[in-house]
């Protein structure tokens, strides 16, 4: 009974959503149960492109590091903003959503090779939650119930807090560049004079991920009601 509710559970999680997480997951647990090591999968672009051990371009967003604080509250931050990106602004276009990915990811590569970093999935994670805050502008979040500030201030929040926890901003800043560059370019400059889309979702992409007709009965997660957690419960202005 209770894995045929946590199957069904599940299975709503919408896809690209339900994949990255479980891929974090999974790796996760292959290196505690010392089936793997982090030495397998970290970015380092000598063994990527001279040894050519490609798997480590994907493998690098995937490891957290061991189970504990930090990881728990990274995949909870990385399961609830992708999801609500993926139910929200990218419901109905789950090629765009993955794109998107792709972007982020080739962009992140492309910066790790000048910057001192070995696992990109915490920077993946803020850019996951730049965009989410920059295209909802007006909800307002409670962050331990210490701060109230409105979405957009999120990301920098968040990497105030890691400066506290003594760990490094350059993750965070990363994560909002790309993320602030996605925005740009998708949100932003078409809508200025003289602009245009510049990111174009490949055909073949849609052609494998989108599909013709949308369920009219779905109801989606409620982009303006991010709560559920004490850090990320949220509400619109004026409510």
């Amino acid at each position: 009974m209770a894995y045929q509710t946590f199957r069904q559970e599940y299975l709503q999680v919408p896809p690209v959503t339900r994949a990255y997480t479980t891929a974090c997951v999974l790796t996760t647990a292959a290196v505690q149960l010392e089936l793997i090591t982090p030495f397998q999968l970290y970015f380092n672009p000598e063994l990527i492109f001279k040894h050519f051990q490609v798997w480590r371009l994907i493998t690098n967003y995937l490891f957290f590091g061991p189970v504990g604080f930090n990881f728990l509250f990274n995949m909870i931050f990385l399961y609830r903003y992708c999801r609500m990106l993926e139910e929200g602004s990218f419901r109905g276009r789950t090629a765009d959503f993955v794109f998107m990915f792709i972007f982020g990811g080739l962009l992140m590569t492309l910066f790790g090779l000048f910057v001192n970093l070995v696992f990109l999935g915490q920077a993946f994670t803020i850019m996951l939650v730049y965009v989410w805050s920059r295209r909802n502008p007006y909800v307002r979040m409670n962050f331990f119930g210490l701060l109230i500030f409105q979405a957009p201030f999120l990301p920098w929040v968040l990497m105030g807090f890691s400066l506290l926890l003594g760990n490094s901003i350059i993750v965070d800043l990363l994560g909002i560049a790309v993320g602030h560059i996605y925005f740009f370019l998708e949100d932003v400059f078409p809508n200025q004079p003289g602009g245009g889309r510049l990111l174009r979702t490949p055909s073949v992409l849609k052609a494998i991920f989108d599909t013709p007709e949308d369920d009219p009965n779905y109801n989606p997660l409620p982009e303006e009601r991010p709560g559920g957690f004490a850090w990320g419960e949220g509400q619109r202005l004026g409510g």
